[in-house]
């Protein structure tokens, strides 16, 4: 995230908002609370654009119906396959990608659905700001990035075992618990022999363009800024990851729970939300909403006792 791009969060980011979209009560709420100005806003007028919105949705489910199942692919170009066996290679890459089908492929944008229903437009300017000069390869590394400027954390003791991390990053988040050997940790210093470790590591996701397809449809996971970005440069393809699920069980291996809780609406809508709704002006409102940190606080709690062996 740029210098550029933080100063204008702090001053307030400007939001694209997909309305007429589950649920009205999540964007009255979201308007009330987060939107520069919005507590002042009539929220019946709220109400009645959601619902001009909702009612556009419900003729589009006649006028498009399965135009989210035509979604074109193209393979990756010859040259850049080695980009993609680099991609493969990495750790990152091996821990999100571990237990389902999948492949690198160029997806249509347009037809992409949406699960999220907002982006951010300062994350947008800067990616607009690299995509001018970009060739084929330069394309791919930023849709699939092994390589990213990371976002500024701060660190704040709470208490003596509790720490709270906080950044301005969407994608900032806790990792899953790692259990250590002294061996992994080289150097380590300690009051006394160390027998073994266990960490929380705070940080941001691999965030790959990555997307979840399921017989025609695809349904974008991650990279919503960059697909937006992408889209407004004029681009009609994307570089992305898309991983093959055939059954229900499967979906929860990867999808988020917005699309684990309703798998129908996004896979066997006639007409879901799409990446090109985004660009229509009588579905995508424009929002300035205030500074927001993500935020993640972590507490230790150690219990020590003494269990007698009875065998």
């Amino acid at each position: 995230m740029s210098e550029k791009t933080l100063r204008e969060r702090k001053a307030g980011a400007e939001l694209v908002w997909l309305l007429g979209q589950p649920h009205l009560s999540d964007y009255l709420d979201f308007v009330k609370n987060k939107v520069i100005g919005g507590a002042d806003l009539d929220p019946r007028r709220l109400a009645d654009e959601w619902r001009a919105a909702n009612d556009l949705y419900a003729e589009l489910e006649q006028a498009e119906a399965g135009f989210a199942d035509e979604t074109k692919r193209r393979p990756v170009e010859r040259a850049l396959r080695p980009l993609v066996r680099r991609l493969e290679e990495n750790p990152w890459f091996r821990d999100s990608f571990d237990n389902l089908p999948y492949s690198v492929e160029r997806v249509e944008l347009d037809k992409l659905v949406a699960s999220q229903n907002h982006v951010e437009r300062a994350f947008t300017k800067a990616f607009l700001e690299r995509l001018g000069s970009m060739d084929e390869e330069e394309e791919f590394h930023f849709c699939l990035p092994l390589d990213k400027p990371q976002p500024p954390v701060t660190v704040t003791r709470l208490s003596a075992d509790r720490y709270a991390f906080t950044s301005p990053s969407t994608d900032f988040r806790a990792h899953s618990p790692r259990l250590f050997r002294p061996e992994d940790l080289p150097g380590l210093s300690s009051s006394g022999p160390v027998s073994a470790l266990f960490g929380i590591a705070v940080g941001f996701g691999s965030n790959f363009l990555s997307a979840v397809r399921s017989d025609k449809r695809i349904v974008l996971q991650n990279g919503y800024h960059r697909a937006y970005a992408l889209r407004c440069a004029g681009l009609e393809y994307a570089y992305c990851v898309v991983e093959d699920v055939t059954r229900k069980d499967e979906l929860k291996l990867t999808v988020d729970d917005t699309v684990a809780q309703d798998p129908e609406f996004y896979f066997a809508s006639r007409r879901p939300p799409l990446i090109k709704d985004f660009f229509d002006r009588r579905l995508a409102k424009r929002m300035r909403i205030r500074p927001m940190q993500n935020y993640v606080e972590i507490e230790i709690k150690v219990r020590s006792s003494i269990a007698t062996d009875w065998n």
